[in-house]
């Protein structure tokens, strides 16, 4: 249960990691995400959305311009910069003391955003797609978030999965910190993301979770990210780790009439389309079960609803410590 420690340099700063968890707020700038459906696709919500997400304790916020939701497909860099530099450069300038990190697989819009104002770069693919981000790191000394994904968005969720789970995350986790070294990024600079819900089948998502501190092999500060993941809202919902699998009563909808797998629709009309109300609870529970397991960052929709997830998690790692 115990966290190694790290240092990580952001800009001018020094930032402990292993003390307490750090909270990354997720702000999707796209009109298809999977977890707000474009909430926040205009630019001023999206700006005020993480000038709130500051407010509620948010140690860095993570700007994306491009939905990674299973099935999506990538747009063109020029439209990704058009969603992301102005939000960047807004938040920038009215939260100088929080840093921004860029979510994107491009190298153009990594850079962009850099100038923009954005300190950290979280490259989904881990250098996969387009390994020019590594030399963005280098020339900016910008963190960077390496995550291990199969494949790409748009199949990545196509059986067969890996059959050796942890062979595939720490083959594919080593490749990606090879890649960034090669490229002269510096070691202190490396974040590692075991990819919670990209290319994994419900139950090897837990077993992550379950098994997490196997990362600790690699020596490297982890992020994991399992807010209002599918995988999680499954469970919430009554059923088991394998899908179809019932281990518990079925959510029910507004009308009482128990529905399917609870699969997440946010926002205005989302039971009107048979969706159900997305469960923070669930999230919380994840949240919790990833820093006892030795996360040191954790990536969350709902700042304000899931710190006394964190706090709770921090204090029994303390109690252990102490």
């Amino acid at each position: 249960m115990l966290r190694e420690k790290f240092q990580l340099k952001i800009g001018d700063r020094k930032i402990a990691l292993g003390e307490r968890t750090l909270v990354m707020g997720v702000l999707n700038v796209t009109p298809d995400s999977f977890s707000d459906g474009g909430r926040y696709f205009s630019p001023d919500r999206a700006v005020e959305h993480g000038l709130e997400m500051a407010r509620q304790g948010a140690d860095w916020i993570d700007v994306g311009g491009e939905s990674t939701r299973p099935g999506s497909r990538p747009v063109p860099p020029e439209e990704e910069l058009r969603r992301v530099v102005p939000v960047i450069q807004a938040l920038h300038k009215r939260l100088p003391s929080v840093p921004i990190s860029i979510d994107t697989t491009k190298a153009e819009v990594a850079e962009a955003a850099v100038r923009a104002g954005a300190a950290i770069l979280n490259d989904v693919s881990g250098l996969r797609f387009d390994a020019g981000i590594a030399e963005v790191a280098r020339l900016h000394r910008a963190p960077l978030v390496l995550m291990h994904m199969r494949g790409r968005p748009e199949n990545m969720q196509q059986k067969p999965f890996a059959k050796s789970l942890w062979r595939a995350v720490r083959d594919g986790l080593e490749r990606s910190i090879r890649a960034a070294l090669d490229a002269g990024v510096r070691r202190s600079q490396l974040i590692i993301d075991p990819g919670l819900g990209f290319g994994k089948s419900r139950r090897q998502n837990f077993e992550i979770l379950a098994g997490l501190e196997r990362l600790k092999e690699l020596h490297l500060p982890v992020l994991v990210g399992t807010s209002r993941k599918s995988f999680v809202q499954a469970i919430v919902g009554g059923e088991g780790l394998i899908p179809d699998a019932k281990v518990g009563p079925r959510l029910a909808s507004a009308s009482g009439r128990p529905k399917g797998r609870p699969y997440i629709l946010f926002g205005k009309g989302s039971r009107e389309r048979g969706g159900l109300p997305y469960l923070p609870i669930g999230d919380a529970a994840a949240v919790a079960a990833g820093i006892l397991a030795g996360a040191h960052i954790v990536r969350v929709h709902d700042v304000g609803a899931m710190m006394p997830a964190v706090r709770i998690a921090d204090a029994v790692l303390n109690a252990v410590i102490g």
